[in-house]
């Protein structure tokens, strides 16, 4: 008997926890299109809290980006996984390289996607609107850089095995807070040639950057819906995630400060 009331104890206990995280979908525009993100907090936290932008991947905000946010919303910040393809466009892997580079090629828009993602994280109640982050996998590591490149007001960055290159490397003088790039050793989009251009575009303007190769790793290394076989060209890599994952939340801890 007594077993049976300590475990249903650990049961209340699990749902009160889970109970504290609160999640909505956010319907938002930027100009005349719709667009659909993903909010979340956890209530166990109170005050207003640095908060996150995530930009997802190639595929769209779905997922892996809301579970991404929930983590985040559990160590203390409110978080946003924003749309920048608009609401209901999800392609599929195999539509995914065109609808990308759609906005590849048209930074501008990128920029303004981003920004009006943003937009709804700063505006949220439960924000300390002066200690922003934007963080992004794959596409989105790119579109977090091009939105620090913006002038956009963060004072944190992060790329998970994003693409370091732009069109437009100047805007680098434009970036207001510090950026974190992680990145697989044997990932394409990580060349010594592009990490080498990357360097160059930040000590040009004169920007606080880190740069982290996880050994082994290729691209998509935190996805594990990118597979276990790395000579494709994309795989998850379980001790990269996991480390990336940390060296986000200190490089967090040093520029955001630790949530209330």
């Amino acid at each position: 008997m007594k077993v049976l009331v300590s475990v249903i104890a650990a049961l209340w206990c699990l749902a009160g926890a889970e109970a504290k995280l609160q999640t909505k979908v956010v319907d938002y525009k930027q100009g005349d299109v719709d667009l659909q993100g993903y909010l979340a907090r956890d209530d166990s936290f109170t005050g207003k809290r640095p908060g996150v932008l995530v930009v997802h991947e190639w595929t769209g905000e779905g997922p892996y980006v809301r579970r991404r946010a929930d983590m985040l919303a559990k160590l203390g910040y409110v978080a946003f996984a924003c749309d920048i393809y608009g609401k209901g466009v999800r392609p599929s892997p195999a539509e995914a390289g065109a609808v990308a580079g759609k906005y590849k090629n048209d930074r501008a828009l990128l920029r303004r996607r981003a920004a009006a993602g943003l937009d709804v994280l700063r505006n949220d109640p439960h924000v300390d609107a002066k200690r922003l982050a934007a963080i992004g996998y794959c596409f989105g590591g790119t579109t977090a850089l091009e939105l620090a490149r913006s002038g956009a007001d963060l004072a944190a960055v992060v790329s998970f095995h994003g693409t370091l290159e732009t069109p437009n490397p100047a805007d680098a003088r434009n970036i207001k807070g510090r950026v974190l790039v992680l990145a697989g050793a044997d990932d394409r989009a990580s060349s010594p040639e592009a990490l080498a251009a990357f360097q160059d575009e930040m000590r040009k303007a004169g920007v606080d950057y880190q740069i982290v190769l996880y050994g082994g790793a290729v691209h998509a290394f935190t996805n594990p819906d990118a597979g276990n076989d790395p000579s494709i060209g994309a795989a998850y890599n379980e001790k990269a995630d996991r480390r990336s994952w940390q060296a986000m939340q200190d490089f967090f801890n040093e520029t955001l400060a630790k949530p209330d």
